[in-house]
């Protein structure tokens, strides 16, 4: 090896452990970044989820609105509602009926592999 892909393998081993462990912004506390990441990645998820079931709400609210003032015949908005719904209740569970997947899980599926 050169001394520059050393120099370079060395600067890479040194920034793999910086990011290993981070400070948190709240505590003194050390937490892994990776766990971090995650964390802000489910309340990304959950403020987005949240947002979606607010807009469902308002624009369906809109639609019942304004079928009755058009004469309230038969209940149309039902179509948008339902449709939407669907993909709703699959983003919910995208959000907060996902679970990781577990080390025993991993090892069985591997034997099974096998």
């Amino acid at each position: 090896m050169t001394k520059n892909e050393i120099e370079n393998e060395t600067r890479n081993d040194t920034r793999d452990e910086a990011w290993d462990e981070t400070r948190s912004e709240t505590s003194d506390e050390t937490v892994p970044v990776d766990l971090r990441g995650r964390a802000v990645l489910s309340l990304r998820k959950k403020q987005e989820f949240r947002t979606h079931l607010f807009v469902y709400v308002v624009v369906n609210a809109a639609l019942i609105v304004m079928w009755a003032v058009t004469g309230a015949h038969s209940f149309w908005p039902i179509f948008p509602m339902l449709g939407w719904g669907i993909g709703l209740i699959f983003h919910a569970q995208d959000v907060y009926g996902r679970r990781e997947i577990s080390e025993e899980e991993i090892r069985r599926e591997m034997e099974h592999l096998r």
